[in-house]
């Protein structure tokens, strides 16, 4: 099973939201309500979160890009120098027969 990156940010941003959750729940008592470092930290909190869930999705449009990215070059390669890519396979191919063979 393959997770693509989007799913990694996905997963990873779920995680943060639930652990924010819990610590929000914690510091949403209302017998806190009177400190002012609660209210600090609740914002502080916010603040984090904020910019994880916005570098996470830098990170995914970035790998993305980059993804594309490789995807192009290797297509040109492929479209540039065809009979290489077709040796290439050839080569993996056959070695990859040879050691299932050997089983």
């Amino acid at each position: 099973m393959a997770f693509s990156v989007s799913d990694t940010v996905n997963n990873a941003q779920s995680d943060l939201t639930k652990l924010v959750a819990d610590l929000r729940g914690l510091l949403s008592s209302k017998d806190l309500d009177s400190i002012p470092e609660i209210h600090a930290l609740r914002q502080r909190l916010d603040d984090g979160v904020s910019h994880a869930r916005e570098s996470a999705v830098h990170a995914a449009q970035e790998a993305a890009r980059q993804a594309k990215e490789a995807a192009y070059v290797a297509d040109r390669y492929a479209h540039d120098e065809p009979w290489r890519v077709a040796g290439a396979a050839l080569a993996v191919g056959t070695l990859i027969g040879f050691l299932l063979a050997r089983r």
